[in-house]
C-alpha cells in the first residue's frame, strides 16, 4: 500500500458503531473489577487511551516502525528520549538541531549526568570523529532548523550502529510522506506533530516512532506512564485527522516552496537561500536520494544585516510573523530573536514556512517586503 493511501486509512479501524470518523474517548478512567484487572485494555488515561492508541498505530505504519509513543509536545518527546539515556552516557548531537533541543540537552546533561558533543552532522567524518566508547545516542535533524541542511541518514546510521549507539532522527520538517528514516537505518524518529501532521495551528503533540529496539521502547513506555507526558485524546484525534490530508498538503507545500525559493534566489535583496530543492544547495543530490520531495521549509539571508532582515519581516502583509511551521498559512520568523542572546543563528536570517496560499501571492509579498 502506498503511503498516501496509508495516511488516509491508518488508525481508522471501525469500532462497534461502524463510524467512518474515529471516535474520541475523553474518559480519564475506565471501569475495572475489584482486583484492578484491565477488562478491555484500559484502566486510566495516563496509562493509555483508545484515541491515542489509534494515532500511535497510524504513525507506526506511516514511519515503518515497530511501535510509537505519543506525547503532549515534540519537546516532551525529546525530553523523554534524553532522560532515558543511562547516567554517564555520551550524546552526539547535530549542531543545527532545533535550538530548544540543544538547550534541553545541555541542561539535562548537566543535571542527570550525560555529556553532549555538538557536531556538523552533514559531514560523516565529523560524526565518526565525535564517537566515543561511551556514546549511546546520535541525534540528527534533517532537514535541519533553521539552515535546512541535509544529513546522510544511512551513513550516520551505519556509524551509530557500529558504535553501539541509538540513532535518533528528527523528521518534523520532512514527515513520513517525504522521508522514512527507519528504512534508512535509524532506530527512532521524532516528530513534532504540532507542525505538518496537525497542519492547522490548532493542536500540540509529539511522537517517537521506534524501530526494533525493545529495551528502549520498554524504558520509554514505563517512563511516559510515570511522568504523565501523554497526549490528550482531543490532541490525538486532531493529529489523526490531520494525517488524512498530509500527503496532498505536503505536495502543495513542496511545490510552492520550490517556486518561492527560486524567486528569492534571484532577488537582489537576498544574499543566500537555503532550500535543498535548489541545484546549488550543497546537499541537493543527497536530499534527492533520501527524500521524495524537498519540503515546505526554507530560510534566507537578507543583504544588509539584521536591521534590514527585521525591516523586511515587518513589511510582510500575507506571511505572518509567528513561531511554528507546517500549517495552512505561511509564516516568517527571525530565528535569532526567537532563540535569544545565546543564538548561534546569523542575525540576517529569516526562516519561512510556506503554507497553502498560491505561490505567486507569496512571492509578490516577499518582493515588496524585501524592496521596502
Amino acid at each position: 500500500m502506498r503511503i498516501e493511501t496509508l495516511a488516509v486509512h491508518a488508525g481508522a479501524e471501525p469500532d462497534e458503531t461502524r463510524a467512518l470518523a474515529p471516535p474520541i474517548h475523553l474518559s480519564t478512567t475506565f471501569e475495572h473489577p475489584p482486583d484492578s484487572r484491565e477488562l478491555d485494555g484500559y484502566l486510566y488515561s495516563r496509562y493509555g487511551n483508545p484515541t491515542q492508541d489509534r494515532l500511535e498505530r497510524a504513525l507506526t505504519a506511516l514511519d515503518g516502525g515497530d511501535r510509537c509513543l505519543v506525547y503532549g509536545s515534540g519537546m516532551a518527546a525529546a525530553a523523554a528520549l534524553m532522560t532515558a539515556l543511562p547516567r554517564g552516557s555520551h550524546l552526539v548531537l547535530a549542531d543545527d538541531t532545533y535550538f530548544s533541543v540543544r538547550t534541553l540537552a545541555r541542561e539535562l546533561g548537566a543535571r542527570i549526568g550525560f555529556e553532549v558533543s555538538l557536531v556538523d552532522a552533514t559531514r560523516l567524518e565529523a560524526v565518526r570523529g565525535a564517537l566515543r566508547p561511551g556514546t549511546r545516542c546520535v541525534w540528527i535533524e534533517t532537514p535541519s532548523n533553521p539552515h535546512i541542511r541535509i544529513a546522510d541518514i544511512a551513513g550516520v546510521a551505519e556509524l551509530a550502529r557500529g558504535a553501539g549507539a541509538v540513532l535518533v532522527v528528527d523528521g518534523t520538517f520532512a514527515t513520513p510522506i517525504l522521508q522514512r528514516p527507519i528504512a534508512l537505518g535509524a532506530h527512532v524518529v521524532l516528530h513534532s506533530c504540532t507542525k505538518y501532521m496537525g497542519g492547522h495551528s490548532d493542536v500540540q503533540a509529539g511522537a517517537l516512532v521506534i524501530g526494533g529496539d525493545a529495551e528502549l521502547l520498554a524504558t520509554l513506555g514505563g517512563q511516559r506512564m510515570l511522568h504523565g507526558a501523554v497526549a490528550s485524546p482531543m490532541s490525538s484525534w486532531l493529529v489523526l485527522r490531520g494525517l488524512r490530508t498530509l500527503a496532498c498538503r505536503m505536495e502543495w507545500h513542496c511545490r510552492s516552496a520550490a517556486a518561492v525559493a527560486e524567486a528569492l534566489a534571484a532577488h537582489p535583496a537576498v544574499e543566500q537561500v537555503n532550500y535543498p530543492g535548489l541545484a546549488d544547495h550543497p546537499h541537493h543530490r543527497l536530499a534527492a536520494t533520501q527524500m521524495k520531495a524537498f519540503g515546505g521549509m526554507l530560510s534566507l539571508r537578507v543583504r544588509g544585516g539584521r536591521a534590514r532582515a527585521l525591516a523586511a519581516a515587518g513589511r510582510l502583509r500575507l506571511l505572518r510573523n509567528a513561531t511554528s511551521l507546517g500549517s495552512t498559512e505561511s509564516l516568517c520568523e527571525h530565528r535569532e530573536s526567537v532563540e535569544g542572546p545565546d543564538s548561534p543563528t546569523e542575525p540576517d536570517l529569516l526562516r519561512l514556512s510556506i503554507g497553502l496560499e498560491h505561490p505567486d501571492d507569496l512571492i509578490a509579498d516577499l518582493d515588496q517586503a524585501l524592496r521596502g
